[in-house]
């Protein structure tokens, strides 16, 4: 793991419950992850092209019962850019709560 850094593009709220979400799990399904978020397909699109382009995500289909499923996954660099954000807002939270 790297140590505390303050990732922007993780940081925005919806990508950071993405993150999360991913982070407890092998993959989870983009409907899965909607339905959570509360938002609509466009919205989570938006948020995982933007986490896939920082190499942070990957997207794979999967067709079953003529129904193509679409799963999320973190990659390594997502996990270790999601646990240096967490490292770093914890350290900003210890700095407020000793002041």
């Amino acid at each position: 793991m790297s140590g505390p850094v303050f990732d922007e593009i993780i940081h925005a709220p919806n990508r950071l419950q993405i993150c999360a979400m991913l982070a407890a799990a092998d993959s989870v399904e983009f409907s899965t992850v909607r339905e959570v978020l509360g938002v609509s397909d466009s919205v989570l699109s938006k948020q995982v092209k933007i986490l896939q382009g920082a190499g942070y995500l990957t997207l794979t289909k999967s067709a079953r019962d003529s129904r193509t499923r679409t799963w999320l996954a973190l990659t390594p660099p997502g996990r270790a850019a999601l646990a240096g954000h967490l490292a770093e807002l914890r350290r900003i939270a210890d700095l407020a709560s000793s002041g």
